[in-house]
């Protein structure tokens, strides 16, 4: 039976949202008809546009780009300051309502989610059908709008979502890539950023179609990775499948908006170790053991990705975590300013439940390991490494002299020297 994927997205979703509430308030001005953002205190790193209205759009005026320059484009532009609560309120409610549509759903974020049909399809004519039915649903008991975008594959569903809109259904199969992607500048391709379509630019790439038939190995000799994934999803390809997150997953995780955006490696993993600290701080707290350590990249553009890795043996030690971050993290990085960072554990174990050692964490005879465990914070050529029992010590002994003397009474020398530059 044929895979049948949705991908449903709210239209200017906080936008939308900051709008209904102003009119539901008495305000007669809905700031979806005029010229209007959403955005908020520079210092704060919410000084850029959140989302725009369709008029502030045809000032060219983008979302992540800076206030100070959408006002430039439109001086009588109305701003409007976000309310995360409001939206965390609106997406549970939406998500809800979905749920009950098809529990198959798996969210990617605040205001857009993948549906799997499979369940529902004996209730509907068509996925088209049923798409429609979904759409005015929404747009009548909430009072906004989304797209969906329907495919056999996520990646092209995604796409899909964002041809015209707002409040429309399109669709984007395997056997209409041709006809409806390959046209599109390479620029509106799903995960393909600035950087990346300045690269394919130079190789005389500018459409999807144009990068779906180049050598794929001439786009790993430029992107690397990231180019293969960029050179799949053109020809369609996306093995991926709808992953509904049952609610009682758990798991300890944090992250941090950068205060500007970062470029450079050793300042993302910087972070990457102070978010290691705090994560696994969290678990020794909790008394538990992480199976799974994830991390999380979002770009300047407002674009997110995430990678997983599933560990040897569960740990709550810093260091263990670190190194699996930084692995991901360099698995993962497509060379873009990066905005926000993340480390989220799950699979998680008590201590007093059995584990199975890993090799790695038996030493020679004779000898420590002598491989590099923390990249880019410290230079351990020629050092012994610590066993596992030992940076677990050390990470007992640190919590109880925090415990003690607050948060800040032992500090990495990393981010003294930082604070010195500061």
């Amino acid at each position: 039976m044929e895979t049948i994927i949705f991908h449903i997205d709210v239209n200017s979703a906080y936008l939308s949202w900051s709008a209904l509430k102003r009119l539901e308030s008495g305000d007669g001005t809905d700031l979806r008809s005029i010229p209007s953002i959403v955005g908020g205190d520079m210092q704060k790193r919410h000084g850029v546009v959140l989302a725009k209205s369709i008029p502030a759009k045809k000032y060219g005026i983008t979302t992540g780009e800076p206030i100070v320059n959408a006002l430039r484009k439109c001086p009588h532009l109305l701003l409007e300051a976000p309310d995360h609560q409001l939206y965390h309120q609106r997406s549970s409610e939406l998500m809800k309502f979905l749920s009950d549509i098809c529990p198959e759903l798996e969210q990617l974020s605040v205001d857009e989610c993948f549906m799997d049909f499979a369940p529902i399809r004996q209730k509907f004519p068509s996925p088209e059908a049923a798409a429609a039915m979904i759409k005015d649903q929404i747009r009548e008991q909430f009072g906004f709008t989304v797209n969906i975008g329907i495919s056999d594959k996520k990646v092209l569903a995604k796409m899909a979502s964002d041809f015209q809109k707002p409040d429309k259904v399109h669709t984007l199969y395997s056997t209409q890539i041709r006809e409806k992607m390959w046209p599109l500048p390479v620029s509106s391709l799903y995960m393909c950023g600035q950087s990346s379509v300045q690269a394919l630019l130079k190789l005389e790439i500018r459409t999807i179609g144009d990068l779906a038939n180049t050598d794929k190995n001439i786009i790993y000799s430029h992107l690397k990775s990231h180019g293969l994934l960029l050179w799949e999803y053109a020809n369609g390809i996306d093995k991926s499948v709808v992953t509904s997150t049952p609610a009682e997953a758990k798991g300890i995780g944090n992250s941090i908006t950068l205060p500007k955006d970062v470029t450079d490696r050793s300042e993302a993993c910087r972070c990457l170790l102070s978010l290691s600290d705090s994560v696994a701080g969290r678990l020794r707290k909790a008394s538990q053991l992480a199976g799974m350590v994830s991390v999380e990249i979002k770009y300047s553009t407002f674009q997110s990705v995430s990678h997983q890795q599933i560990l040897l043996s569960p740990t709550n030690t810093s260091g263990v975590i670190y190194e699996t971050a930084c692995r991901l993290f360099d698995e993962l990085w497509n060379k873009e300013p990066i905005r926000l960072l993340g480390i989220r554990s799950s699979k998680l174990t008590a201590p007093s439940e059995p584990v199975q050692l890993s090799l790695f964490d038996l030493p020679a005879a004779g000898q420590w390991q002598t491989q590099e465990r923390f990249p880019s914070t410290i230079d351990l050529e020629n050092r012994p490494v610590p066993s596992r029992e030992k940076l677990a010590a050390l990470d007992k002994t640190l919590d109880s002299i925090r415990q003690k003397y607050g948060s800040g009474a032992v500090m990495r020398g990393s981010f003294l020297k930082n604070r010195k530059d500061e």
